[in-house]
């Protein structure tokens, strides 16, 4: 498996991302993640839509709050055939609680704790905390990747604009 300690920091620090990095003009792998009802859904249950998976390290902290309550109303504007999907490897009843109590109800929110399945497929597993490193995968129509940040320090925000800007075209 892959390794790269030189594309993120965590406060700072190097992290090692484990995992085949992905890069814009590959082909998008189908993923299996967990619902928060714990069914389990793939990336392939969106076929035919623009997404946007939006990934990040644990819902209970305030970037990736913030991360999530954006795309949240990004999506409220957005057309039809646009899905924003976070992907986080927190429980999927950490992710419930937090989308009840916040009202998020505007994104598809999968927990990728079980296996790392998009982890390991999108290189975005932090090797020493077993966390998904944060960033954003634009995957058009026909499941090709055009547009991917690997954001460089994750206690960071991700560029909203450039992803949504990308996804936007696509439609």
């Amino acid at each position: 498996m892959q390794k790269n300690n030189s594309k993120v920091t965590f406060a700072g620090n190097a992290m090692t991302l484990v995992g085949t990095e992905i890069d814009a003009g590959m082909k998008a792998e189908n993923f299996t993640a967990f619902g928060q009802d714990l069914a389990p859904v793939q990336l392939s249950d969106f076929d035919g839509k623009v997404k946007i998976l939006s990934v990040f390290p644990s819902i209970d902290t305030g970037v990736c709050s913030a991360q999530t309550h954006r795309f949240n109303k990004e999506a409220a504007s957005l057309d039809e055939n646009i899905q924003i999907i976070t992907l986080s490897n927190d429980l999927p009843f950490a992710l419930g609680r937090f989308c009840g109590t916040e009202g998020i109800k505007n994104l598809v929110t999968l927990s990728d704790h079980k296996e790392c399945d998009f982890g390991y497929k999108y290189g975005f597993v932090v090797e020493e905390l077993r966390l998904l490193a944060r960033g954003v995968v634009v995957i058009d129509k026909n499941n090709e990747v055009k547009h991917v940040e690997y954001v460089a320090e994750m206690t960071e925000e991700p560029n909203y604009e450039a992803a949504l800007e990308v996804a936007k075209s696509l439609v």
